[in-house]
């Protein structure tokens, strides 16, 4: 079974450690941590990632950087803005961001 390649991306080292470790306590999910955006296009660059989880210190300006550089490796890369609140909500946004849309009902006329 293939995990799923999360690159979480942290501006604090501390908070980065616990997202990656919260992330690998899944064993479905494989996280890798990138403190900045240099750091972060290397890693996606060198290596497949279906998620990328913007945490902490990672404003728009930020995101605008690697979006682009993300998607044109990679159009089917997920984006995930994580503000913290604990591991329920990293894992729902994580699950998410992985679920397809439920397609809506049809109307009936």
């Amino acid at each position: 079974m293939n995990k799923t390649e999360i690159l979480a991306v942290c501006r604090h080292p501390e908070i980065l450690q616990t997202i990656i470790r919260l992330i690998n306590n899944n064993p479905e999910w494989n996280g890798t941590g990138a403190t900045d955006e240099h750091q972060a296009m290397v890693l996606f660059t060198a290596r497949p990632f279906d998620v990328v989880l913007m945490g902490s210190g990672m404003d728009a300006i930020s995101a605008d950087k690697i979006k682009p550089a993300c998607r044109a490796i990679n159009p089917l890369v997920k984006f995930i803005q994580h503000y913290g609140g604990g591991s329920g909500l990293l894992t729902a946004e994580i699950y998410g961001a992985l679920t397809p849309p439920k397609p809506s009902p049809k109307h009936r006329a």
